[in-house]
């Protein structure tokens, strides 16, 4: 018996003059509109929303306004959230009340905020005899800035970390988070060669964090190719040389210096060509390549699906809307157009 005919017997009584077949009748032309009714509304297409991206703000001097003026100064553009790259100069103690001083600042932000780690903040450290303290200042700084699944400041945003998975627990620094159907993630890419030491013998921290990186960039890609996300912004200190020159080599080129870099760079390449959306490099290291002849302003230079925005201390904005031919703009209209 049909779900329809059962339901026209239940109500026969109650209508003693309609035969059963009218009213099975009845039944089923309400099913459909019923069902109809049941549907869930479609979700609302993503809106446009912006957010900024702090350049190294201690790459000229240990001048912490800067950082406080840039923090304040971003405030006014309410953006979704807030990237900052680096925590201190080179020249500044790599002491754990330095790095508490700057995380208090940090989080008082009134925006999401969320720190890129840079080269100065770890890599050049040296102990009381004068040898390299770089691995134990960077687990100190996991600990301080990337103990919970959160970003700093006072409205906060859940983050996704490398170090959630167990073969990689110490690579807090790596997160993700998606915001308006784009994925967004730290890198950990020091800008002084990826943190390559010429020294002779195995280079640990290099070499660990390489395989690190490497599962983490293919997590990226897949997770944004798999949900069908609009694109994929990579945040990190060091800039990987995707841009380098117009005649750039993915191949190893003969040369005496190691290249930190190479294997990022050829990953990247080689992912962003399979995946259909945009992908966004930011990195702190301005140069005349990413900043343009005479000094001009911060852009987004792209080749393909890929871009690049390099800042050194100053900050950017940058807008996004989702579902729009361009998907990613600077304010002040610094985008390529055919992106």
């Amino acid at each position: 018996m049909t779900a329809a005919r059962a339901l026209a017997r239940l109500l026969a009584p109650f209508a003693p003059s309609a035969s059963l077949a009218s009213l099975v009748s009845l039944v089923s032309l309400a099913a459909p509109v019923t069902a109809h009714a049941a549907q869930p509304p479609s979700a609302p297409a993503p809106r446009a929303f912006q957010f900024v991206v702090i350049g190294h703000a201690f790459k000229a001097a240990a001048n912490e306004a800067v950082l406080k003026r840039a923090i304040a100064d971003t405030a006014q553009t309410d953006p979704a959230f807030i990237v900052a790259t680096g925590i201190k100069a080179a020249a500044e103690p790599c002491s754990d009340r330095l790095y508490a001083q700057r995380r208090e600042l940090l989080n008082d932000s009134a925006h999401p905020l969320i720190v890129s780690l840079a080269g100065s903040d770890w890599s050049a450290c040296l102990n009381s005899a004068g040898r390299s303290n770089a691995i134990e200042r960077l687990n100190r700084l996991r600990e301080l800035f990337y103990g919970d699944g959160e970003s700093l400041g006072a409205r906060r945003i859940p983050l996704t970390r490398l170090s959630s998975t167990a073969k990689f627990r110490s690579y807090a620094e790596n997160a993700h988070w998606e915001y308006g159907k784009v994925l967004f993630a730290t890198v950990n890419l020091p800008s002084n060669n990826n943190h390559y030491r010429p020294e002779a013998g195995r280079n640990s921290e290099y070499e660990d964090r390489l395989v690190a990186n490497r599962a983490w960039l293919h997590r990226l890609f897949t997770l944004a190719a798999r949900q069908k996300l609009q694109g994929l912004v990579l945040f990190s200190d060091g800039d990987v040389g995707l841009q380098a020159n117009e005649g750039f080599s993915l191949l190893p080129s003969f040369q005496s210096k190691q290249d930190g870099f190479a294997e990022p760079r050829r990953q990247i390449q080689a992912m962003a060509e399979k995946y259909k959306g945009k992908v966004l490099l930011i990195d702190a290291q301005t140069s005349a390549a990413s900043a343009g002849a005479g000094g001009a302003e911060p852009a987004i230079h792209w080749r393909g699906n890929v871009g690049h925005l390099s800042l050194g201390a100053e900050w950017a904005e940058v807008r996004v809307a989702p579902g729009a031919a361009t998907l990613f703009t600077l304010k002040g209209g610094g985008a390529d157009a055919t992106q």
